[in-house]
């Protein structure tokens, strides 16, 4: 199964194939400063299962850690994703890819919250452990 997806111009198209490792909400203030809303919705896939499929020459790169590299149309500046080269995945925007069925399983970062969310979802005081994280969950 792919699915297709772009910027907000459409010059940058991406296709994603296969199902994504998580979907969830991020709540760091990096994701929520980035993003300019209150919590970033994440699909998370292997690099492999991410193509960038035109306008590869628009894509832009920003990093404020060697965690996150962040990328969006330099002509639009619609954000499409985020790679993470230490951990071998790729947070693909949810609404990057509106044909994939969202379906959040975790809340990350949820220590730094600014938007409660009672959805019964686990939350994370920051990340899972495999990924650097403490893994410590807190209540909602």
């Amino acid at each position: 199964m792919t699915h297709q997806g772009h910027c907000f111009c459409g010059a940058v198209r991406i296709e994603v194939s296969g199902e994504p490792e998580a979907m969830g909400y991020c709540h760091c203030q990096s994701c929520r400063s980035w993003s300019a809303a209150p919590l970033n919705a994440f699909t998370l896939w292997p690099v492999d299962a991410v193509r960038v499929t035109a306008g590869e020459e628009l894509l832009a790169t920003f990093s404020n850690t060697a965690f996150s590299e962040r990328q969006y149309c330099a002509q639009c500046g619609g954000h499409v994703m985020t790679r993470h080269p230490t951990v071998g995945l790729v947070d693909v925007y949810a609404a990057t890819i509106p044909s994939h069925d969202f379906v959040p399983g975790v809340h990350v970062n949820y220590a730094e919250t600014v938007l409660p969310m009672k959805d019964g979802l686990p939350k994370l005081r920051d990340f899972p452990a495999e990924l650097g994280g403490s893994g410590e969950l807190i209540a909602e």
